[in-house]
């Protein structure tokens, strides 16, 4: 058994949970299952972003305090992470009195690549970060997220020394110390790490009440990236915690493609400032789209993941955005693939295979002669360990679709009216032998489905009452 630590990307407390949220969600509780499915001991991390000037500027539009604001926000975003059958081991609030604490230790173990400097330049607030000239003149002064102008700023700002890492930073990347998913993104952070200049980690109190203090400056409070990074390791007890070093470094962290350059940059320049080993794989995915265009409130096409859910069940849900979303691309969605895949995939090839074979088994008498030896497939295994979820869950679906030919091959029902009781008791046992093997690799991605099915086929067999996915 060894040990697994696994990190979410701790959602900014400015809106609500949204279908990239779940998407994140559920590609590490994936991961997280599977390693626990190989018997490793498994820490999965959650938790919320809550400083920061947007967060503060929504709690005033709102006319509430700021407190306030966050606690409602972290609280609907928990109930969204339990609607969706996640289950963290560590939960994190950047405004957690430990967080801040070990945040403002973590900042003075820095110092030494840590400056002082005037800044007059271009700002995104959307991003909370500044904009080199380039990226102002490549994007013509809008930022291509928000599709708001830049605006022109002069501050006195903390700067952490990007420039004293980058050798490292790159010979990492490049030798797959620190293994960034997709490989494509590779050559992206490459380019980008190698034009990054220093990275502002501050702002005026002046301009921003709401954040940690900077240590020795009551002028100045943390910069929100700074802040919440530091998470990862802030919530494994970093520094005083004595058994950090048997969690980190993190196994996986799961990013979106949109913040992979401050996970990938900033992010390792804080580790290598500590003295601490870096991640070893961080796994980018993409965006969903809905039909071909990007998701927008102002389009009208944004997709609730909730009412997904209560529409058609979490593990529907789970079945679409695991399977038919890619794991590292950007995927669409549109209720008519969604509702093609529950019918004709769900509810046809395993709710069916299901039914009728739990079904002939009762009719027959027949239970399972033997348990099976539930071990996971090697190409399961290899699909698994590389973080390629949506090809594992096409494969293991290829294997249901294969226990779904053998039965209208072999023929069980022939069997039984021709009186060949022991060529029918061997048939069955192995259909539903097999279908245990393949359900086993089922429960990382749908895993109530998968206990429902260890249920169903376990002992006296008997048929469900319900359809695991009633059609449409």
């Amino acid at each position: 058994m060894t040990k697994k630590y696994i990190t979410t990307a701790i959602p900014y407390m400015n809106g609500d949970p949204h279908i990239g949220h779940a998407l994140d969600y559920c590609l590490a509780d994936v991961c997280a299952r599977y390693y626990r499915l190989r018997g490793d001991e498994v820490r999965l991390q959650a938790g919320a972003d809550e400083h920061g000037s947007k967060i503060w500027q929504k709690a005033i539009d709102s006319g509430i305090s700021v407190q306030n604001f966050v606690d409602t926000k972290t609280e609907a975003f928990i109930k969204f992470i339990q609607k969706l059958g996640i289950k963290y081991t560590d939960y994190v609030r950047t405004t957690d009195t430990e967080h801040e604490k070990r945040v403002q230790e973590i900042w003075q173990r820095l110092a030494d690549h840590i400056y002082l400097d005037t800044y007059e330049g271009w700002y995104c607030t959307g991003c909370e970060r500044f904009i080199t000239n380039k990226e102002y003149e490549e994007n013509n002064g809008v930022c291509p997220d928000h599709l708001k102008p830049y605006e022109k700023l002069k501050e006195e700002n903390y700067y952490l020394r990007i420039a004293d890492f980058k050798e490292e930073i790159a010979a990492a990347i490049e030798k797959d110390e620190m293994l960034i998913l997709p490989e494509f993104r590779k050559k992206e952070i490459l380019k980008l790490l190698a034009d990054s200049p220093d990275v502002s980690i501050s702002r005026p109190r002046t301009q921003l009440e709401w954040g940690i203090p900077v240590p020795g400056d009551d002028t100045q409070v943390m910069y929100v990236w700074m802040d919440a990074l530091a998470n990862y390791i802030t919530v494994l007890g970093y520094p005083e915690a004595t058994d950090f070093t048997e969690w980190w470094p993190a196994a996986a962290q799961f990013v979106g493609k949109d913040i992979l350059r401050f996970h990938a940059i900033i992010w390792p320049a804080m580790l290598l400032g500590l003295g601490l080993p870096l991640p070893k794989v961080l796994v980018s995915h993409g965006m969903v789209l809905a039909d071909g265009q990007k998701m927008s409130k102002s389009i009208g096409n944004v997709v609730n993941p909730t009412e997904v859910i209560d529409r058609y069940s979490l593990d529907a849900f789970r079945y679409y955005f695991l399977r038919h979303i890619d794991t590292f691309a950007d995927s669409d969605f549109t209720w008519e693939k969604f509702e093609n895949a529950y019918n004709n995939e769900l509810a046809n090839d395993l709710g069916n295979l299901v039914q009728r074979l739990a079904a002939m088994c009762a009719k027959n008498g027949i239970a399972l002669e033997r348990e099976p030896d539930l071990a996971l497939d090697e190409k399961y295994i290899q699909l698994m360990d590389k973080f390629e979820y949506a090809r594992a869950f096409d494969y293991v679906w290829e294997l249901v679709q294969g226990l779904n030919k053998r039965i209208d091959d072999e023929k069980p029902w022939v069997l039984a009216k021709n009186g060949e009781m022991e060529k029918l008791k061997t048939c069955l046992n192995g259909i539903v032998t097999d279908l245990l093997n393949t359900n086993q690799m089922l429960q990382p991605f749908i895993p109530a489905t998968a206990e429902k099915l260890k249920e169903i086929f376990a002992g006296k067999i008997e048929p469900p009452k319900q359809p695991l996915f009633p059609k449409n």
